[in-house]
């Protein structure tokens, strides 16, 4: 055990000191992780945290506008053959409001989220986009809207666009094709991130943790490829079963690997803004605290309409589907300084200088 221990040990500092690792040192990484390995981890991750973001936790206002969705991802409650799905699309003036609203509460970026929904044509977009930054001009503005064109995504950062969120889900193709319908490929997957970096995007992707049938090999591959993309975020959380989806009997993935994971990704890439994410605060009551002090420095308050809330469902039990977004706002400021953070009113952007 102390053997196991130790080697646990040094394949963390040897991540910390090269920002890298072989797959089979991440596969023995994650196999040897311990409550004693986990703790060794979350201190240099915080050592990391502190030094490039101190005690601050950046806030973004997540308005999930429209929950259609052409894809069938297996995983997904908002998946285009889940008959049961109450659908709804926000308008230009309600998408507005919310923006307000988070104004108000302190709010300086805002991520619109959605299915991919071909009733927002290009041009719509574009001048949502650029509405959101006339009236904001000192907010950033994240779109999580799926798989686009060069030419789309060129048009949205054109328009006013700063980041783009588009989570892998997993770098393993194998485990891809199980995950998702046949139309959709991990290759052009991972065209689009590539896409959206040379745009100029802060890019975020990241993956399930849990997901049926996921290994520590592909485990691997997922930090792997994060450290080949080099992204300015990466979104992990644990895997959640919906009630109307495929998955539905599967078992939600762990919070402890969850947060061992965040804890990897501070260490190997320390500038990373790492959020602890809704679905982490949904399997464990102190889930998105654990988070923050596994290394992560995000979270992201919901801003849409309480009456659309509990219509975006992607997986069972999402928390804070009733708050009122100030309610939301205030509440998570509480947790935060209940262990020693702060939410602040910052665009939170990525830490470029060294």
């Amino acid at each position: 055990m102390e053997e196991l221990m130790e080697q646990t040990r040094q394949l963390i500092d040897k991540l910390e000191a090269e920002s890298r690792l072989a797959r089979e040192e991440w596969i023995a990484l994650l196999e040897g992780r311990s409550p004693d390995a986990a703790e060794y981890l979350f201190e240099k991750a915080r050592k990391w945290q502190h030094k490039y973001y101190g005690n601050k936790v950046y806030t973004r206002g997540l308005i999930e506008f429209t929950n259609y969705c052409k894809n069938d991802c297996k995983y997904c409650g908002i998946r285009r053959s889940n008959r049961n799905a109450q659908r709804y699309r926000l308008t230009r003036e309600e998408i507005m409001e919310c923006c307000r609203t988070g104004y108000e509460l302190g709010f300086r970026t805002f991520v619109l989220q959605g299915g991919e929904d071909g009733a927002f044509s290009q041009k719509e977009l574009e001048e949502l986009v650029g509405g959101i930054k006339k009236a904001y001009p000192d907010c950033a503005i994240t779109l999580s809207v799926g798989e686009r064109s060069h030419e789309s995504y060129l048009g949205l950062f054109q328009a006013g666009a700063d980041r783009y969120l588009l989570r892998h889900e997993t770098a393993d193709e194998e485990h891809y094709r199980k995950l998702h319908p046949p139309e959709l490929s991990l290759e052009h997957r991972k065209k689009c991130l590539y896409d959206l970096k040379k745009i100029g995007y802060q890019t975020g992707t990241g993956f399930m943790v849990g997901s049926p049938g996921q290994t520590s090999a592909q485990l691997a591959e997922d930090m792997m490829f994060i450290r080949e993309l080099e992204p300015h975020m990466a979104g992990i959380g644990p895997f959640v079963p919906h009630h109307d989806t495929p998955f539905a009997g599967e078992s939600a993935g762990t919070l402890e690997l969850t947060l061992f994971l965040i804890g990897l990704l501070r260490v190997m890439m320390p500038k990373l803004l790492l959020p602890a994410t809704t679905a982490l605060g949904t399997i464990d009551p102190k889930g998105r605290e654990k988070g923050i002090l596994a290394g992560a420095n995000v979270v992201m308050p919901n801003l849409s309409p309480t009456s659309v809330r509990k219509k975006y469902e992607l997986y069972d039990n999402k928390i804070c589907t009733g708050d009122e977004a100030a309610e939301c706002r205030a509440c998570l400021n509480r947790r935060m300084e209940q262990i020693g953070y702060k939410l602040v009113v910052d665009r939170g952007d990525y830490k470029e200088e060294s």
